[in-house]
């Protein structure tokens, strides 16, 4: 496919901004696959698997830029990744075949329930410094939540960070800079499964990927050290402004389908 001068800096652009958004909270894929399909006129499943190409290096930088600050969380995004992948496998598989209208519907009511959580929430455990829960039936739950994850991440990646914060603050306890840390190497694991079944299939267009990947990796860079240095504030202030775009778009999209 050849591109244009504009449709390049597009494409930048929109990668630099979901590298920000998914970095800090998630939902970036919401606007990204939208100029995909509306802009280049790329069909669902082409658009789904060529913005793997971002979402997989922008989770690899992000994850070196927070552990350039000294955030780890090692071994633990290396089980949840692996976890994730074999729901990864199955869910490209799907996204392959089956037309994703029925599944926006899904996720609609999900974000909805995820974004009433949060707002609703007076305090969130992940603000009240409690002891982490990585072991035994705690990480056992986590492990089977990224199973899940790993399912709709491979279908459609448009906002799995939300429920990978959701299931990590609440389950494991996590503070919000380490839920993103682990976020980031889980989500570049599974993606690297995503990626291979798109590919395979021909549904992605590295020419366009490329541009979208050189503007993600400086966002997801910037913005993973900087959240480090602002800590949980400006990443829940970005949770909820995300959560309830995701969610009224992803409700208006049903009516319109």
């Amino acid at each position: 496919m050849l591109l244009d001068v504009n449709s390049i800096l597009i494409l930048v652009g929109i990668g630099l901004f979901a590298g920000v958004v998914n970095t800090l909270a998630g939902g970036g894929s919401l606007v990204t696959l939208p100029v995909l399909i509306l802009f280049l006129g790329l069909d669902e499943a082409t658009a789904n698997g060529t913005n793997r190409l971002m979402v997989i290096v922008a989770a690899l930088v992000a994850s070196y830029g927070y552990k350039s600050k000294g955030v780890s969380t090692h071994p633990y995004g290396l089980y949840f990744g692996i976890a994730a992948t074999f729901g990864a496998i199955i869910g490209a598989k799907i996204a392959i075949d089956i037309d994703g209208n029925t599944f926006k519907r899904f996720l609609a009511i999900i974000m909805i329930t995820v974004g009433l959580i949060i707002v609703f929430r007076s305090k969130s455990i992940a603000s009240l410094n409690l002891p982490e829960r990585l072991s035994g039936k705690y990480l056992v739950a986590a492990l089977i939540g990224f199973f899940f994850i790993g399912i709709y991440g491979g279908f459609l990646q448009a906002g799995v960070g939300i429920v990978i914060m959701l299931l990590l603050t609440q389950v494991s306890r996590l503070s919000l800079v380490r839920t993103n840390s682990v976020k980031a190497f889980s989500v570049f694991f599974y993606s690297i499964a995503a990626v291979a079944i798109f590919a395979l299939d021909g549904k992605i267009i590295w020419m366009v990927g490329f541009w979208m990947v050189l503007g993600s990796i400086v966002g997801a860079w910037l913005s993973s050290r900087w959240s480090v240095d602002k800590g949980d504030k400006v990443i829940r202030i970005t949770l909820l402004i995300m959560v309830t775009y995701m969610a009224i778009k992803l409700w208006l999209d049903t009516f319109n389908t």
